[in-house]
């Protein structure tokens, strides 16, 4: 069964093309970690938080990240982060059309 992980935390920025361009080798890196099969980057100019809605493959591989990417952003200066796991419905996510497999 896939777990969900929610981060986010107060950003001050960059938002839009900027993230983009500053955060593409940690998208990149990403990819690389273990069970991970996607996330969604989340952002809010207005309110100036920022995060992700990922998806693993175990909870033990949604915990090992988030431990990691929670010293990274505080290696970043961050504060605030928040990070939670949920195990997914798998069947009312694919009636809803959630994709929960690599594709």
């Amino acid at each position: 069964m896939p777990y969900l992980l929610q981060v986010d935390f107060k950003f001050e920025g960059p938002f839009g093309d900027k993230m983009t361009n500053t955060f593409t080798d940690i998208a990149n890196s990403i990819n690389k970690e273990e069970g991970f099969i996607w996330k969604i980057w989340t952002e809010n100019k207005e309110t100036k938080e920022a995060g992700g809605i990922y998806l693993f493959e175990t909870k033990e591989d949604a915990e090992k990240y988030l431990d990691m990417h929670t010293k990274r952003l505080k290696g970043f200066g961050i504060t605030g982060i928040k990070g939670k796991i949920f195990e997914a419905n798998e069947q009312l996510t694919t009636l809803n059309r959630g994709p929960l497999r690599k594709q």
